[in-house]
């Protein structure tokens, strides 16, 4: 049983890398760069190498039995409190760190989960530590798979405690949380997402920057910047229009943003450009539809559109990275997990190689 946490804690996600599983050296790679980011959030040497050694394991469970493995690592950074507007808490308030890691593949998945995460199954090649093992020395963890179609595995390390305890927001899997990917051959990726909680309402911000690599980037970074100093109230057409005034000097970008009220059972939404959304909920699914135009250059109309926001409802943006032809229900279940597994199952099963590509997903309880 995963434990959920609403958005008024979510982290901000940092120095994120993606490691494809196409080699023998992908696991060193690895390993390298999670003990250096370890190091980087002055987490005490021992922790650095249990981090080492679990990933490099997912790494090489990845090389060596699983098709089109990737692997994703960052750092997650969660403010000592939340402030008005939601605005950056200065370095000293920061409360907790944590690496997170997320692996993916495209097959052949697992057929037994339970019996996969039980020690003394291990996988030949490998350090054989086991995915038992993997799950005890992160402070959380997570895995999805889906016989055929692959495996989603998610995890956290932090610097642990008095009795080895993790704080409860690495312990805690997230409703709310988004990914990044560059296109293939790049390092820096133009798109982002940004979340907002105030007064009962959250607001998601999704946007790609226009083009690829760093002024794609720029024009992103930007916009979530304006988004996360603007003052309240919490308005969808106010804050696209926001960031299309403050991202002239960039390239632009499509940006749209949804303010879930949970009281009220709505969803608002504005957009501008290529960002598509959908509210998943029950049997149904609602697309959130932007209007045409660049947010920083080009923005004719803009119209917010309101729709119900059931009980349990997931709300899912992604930019054109993420082809629209995915659907959850080709892995039962799925919903009522943590959104990182969510986000992670989209990526892979609809992301594209030949753009940056973004999503972000919502589950309730939203705040």
């Amino acid at each position: 049983m995963v434990t959920l946490i609403t958005a008024a804690r979510h982290p901000r996600a940092e120095d994120v890398a993606w490691f494809r599983a196409d080699g023998s050296s992908m696991p060193g790679a690895v390993r390298r760069a999670a003990v250096a980011l370890a190091e980087r959030l002055a987490l005490p040497p021992s922790r650095a190498a249990e981090i080492g050694l679990a990933l490099t394991e997912v790494a090489e469970n990845l090389v060596r039995h699983a098709d089109e493995g990737s692997v994703l690592l960052r750092t997650l950074r969660w403010p000592a409190a939340d402030e008005p507007g939601d605005r950056p808490s200065p370095p000293a308030a920061i409360e907790s760190v944590a690496i997170e890691f997320v692996a993916i593949d495209s097959g052949p998945g697992l057929a037994d989960v339970p019996a996969a995460m039980r020690d003394g199954t291990t996988s030949a090649g490998t350090l054989g530590i086991g995915l038992g093992m993997i799950e005890r020395l992160a402070d959380r963890f997570d895995i999805y798979s889906t016989p055929g179609m692959g495996t989603v595995m998610t995890g956290a390390f932090g610097p642990r405690h008095a009795g080895g305890q993790a704080t409860p927001d690495l312990r805690a899997a997230p409703r709310v949380a988004g990914l990044t990917r560059p296109i293939t051959g790049e390092t820096v990726c133009g798109d982002a997402y940004a979340v907002r909680t105030l007064d009962g309402r959250l607001a998601l911000l999704s946007c790609d920057g226009l083009g690829h690599g760093e002024l794609a980037a720029r024009a992103a970074d930007a916009a979530v910047r304006i988004f996360r100093a603007a003052g309240p109230p919490l308005d969808p057409v106010d804050l696209v229009r926001r960031v299309h005034s403050g991202i002239s000097h960039t390239r632009g970008a499509a940006v749209a943003v949804a303010v879930l009220e949970p009281s009220a059972g709505t969803l608002r939404f504005a957009g501008l450009g290529n960002i598509s959304g959908v509210i998943l909920g029950g049997a149904r699914r609602v697309g959130l539809t932007s209007r045409p135009g660049i947010a920083g250059h080009q923005a004719r109309s803009l119209a917010e559109t309101r729709h119900e926001l059931p009980p349990g409802a997931l709300v899912v943006l992604h930019s054109d990275g993420i082809s629209p032809r995915w659907d959850l229900a080709d892995h039962p279940g799925i919903v009522s997990r943590g959104a990182l597994v969510v986000a992670a199952s989209v990526l892979r099963d609809a992301g594209l190689r030949r753009d940056d590509a973004s999503v972000l997903v919502a589950g309730a309880p939203w705040v």
